[in-house]
């Protein structure tokens, strides 16, 4: 494992209160790993590229993903085509919450209809014999790691670039940061011909994520620790996902770069799923300290966790859990963004994907929007607040945990 980082920075970009823009603060995880290890985490965003998704004009989807959501687009020329989704500050924060659209988002079915990121938990579903003892455990580490529930964005979050079908491919090569014994041949191969957009940049932070997503090929590529090095990318762990659209939304072990094998596209939120007013997933969640790498729950495929003291009432990463169905969440003492992943975590839950120095979950990161000189959409869409405080007034107390392997075919 990594050494751990923690990294806080309270402070907001102004912007033009049109646009939908991106981040405050990030809490580091544990770097990604791979090869034959138990696995490592890292964090994540999305950014979009040659083809960028914007709110309301153009239906695309994928030449190969026939159960794919469409996207709106626009094609990219010389110009910038990413365009932050528009909002106001001030009907942001004005409505309790805002009304649902019936948009349709790249997030919403990136992946096979039945993957577990859009199953919704049923009110009555069974809990886990433990779900009180869970409960106690994350209160505790919310308590002990910054009294927060964070949101990553510029760090430990992955832009994710959507490359149009003629972006140029380049080799990625495997840089073995972590100076490993035994090549990495397989990797190698699959980052041979990578379509990496120009303006592509990696996060902020080191874990350095970056997601490259093309629809017409229906593939996937996640990097942890990406970097330019005399003018070509290079990387330390991640992978390349085929067959995306049919895809059960995990990858292949030990490829992917968070702790469990879950990919940023499929649990990280979207500037544009908040200012839609919906997420229509479940999200993933990180924890400081998880149960022992041996003891994981589906849809995890490996696990980072370490628990040598055998420290009781310790979560288990791939564990799905989420907030009470019973509470009127429009009655919470939150703003806008904050109950709209309240209502997600009652809809679809969370899922523990990754180790990082507080309890957080990941936003898009906003150079998706930012690399092609637009502005950071967060500041508005969090209605001013820090990212540590969007989530002030969940109700924490009222998590319910689902069984080990909850879902599991």
């Amino acid at each position: 494992m990594l050494s751990l980082h923690v990294k806080f920075n309270s402070g907001l970009a102004k912007v033009a209160p049109l646009v939908v823009v991106v981040v405050s603060g990030a809490f580091a995880g544990c770097g990604g790993g791979g090869g034959s290890g138990a696995g490592a985490s890292g964090q994540q965003a999305i950014s979009l590229a040659d083809k960028a998704v914007v709110v309301g004009t153009e239906a695309v989807t994928p030449a190969t993903g026939t159960n794919q959501a469409t996207t709106t687009t626009t094609t990219a020329t010389s110009t910038p085509a990413a365009k932050a989704p528009t909002t106001t500050a001030a009907t942001t924060e004005a409505q309790t919450t805002a009304p649902a659209t019936t948009t349709a988002l790249l997030t919403d079915a990136l992946f096979a209809p039945t993957s577990f990121w859009y199953a919704a938990i049923p009110a009555n579903a069974p809990l886990h014999a433990n779900s009180a003892g869970f409960v106690a455990d994350f209160l505790r580490q919310k308590q002990a790691y910054y009294q927060t529930v964070n949101i990553n964005t510029r760090e430990y979050a992955s832009p994710v670039y959507v490359a149009d079908a003629n972006v140029p491919t380049v080799k990625v090569a495997y840089s073995n940061c972590q100076n490993k014994r035994y090549p990495e041949t397989a990797l190698e191969a699959q980052w041979a011909a990578v379509p990496m957009p120009s303006h592509a940049l990696a996060a902020d932070g080191t874990d350095q994520e970056m997601t490259i997503y093309q629809p017409s090929t229906d593939t996937l590529w996640e990097f942890w620790i990406a970097r330019q090095a005399s003018g070509q990318w290079q990387a330390c762990w991640g992978g390349k996902m085929d067959h995306v659209s049919t895809s059960d939304g995990t990858w292949t072990a030990p490829y992917g770069t968070t702790a469990t094998g879950l990919p940023f596209m499929g649990g990280q939120i979207t500037a544009e799923e908040l200012a839609r007013g919906e997420i229509r997933h479940a999200i993933g969640i990180s924890l400081v300290e998880t149960e022992t790498f041996t003891v994981l729950s589906w849809p995890a495929k490996r696990s980072d966790g370490y628990n040598p003291d055998q420290a009781a009432n310790r979560i288990p990463q791939g564990l799905r859990f989420r907030l009470d169905p019973a509470i009127d969440v429009d009655a919470l003492n939150m703003g806008q963004a904050g109950k709209i992943i309240a209502k997600a975590a009652q809809k679809y839950g969370f899922v523990v994907w990754d180790k990082a120095g507080a309890i957080s979950i990941r936003a898009q990161n906003p150079k998706s929007y930012t690399a092609l000189g637009q502005p950071d959409p967060y500041p508005t869409l969090f209605g001013g607040r820090p990212s540590y405080a969007v989530l002030n007034g969940f109700p924490w107390e009222r998590l319910q945990f689902m069984p080990l392997d909850y879902g599991k075919p």
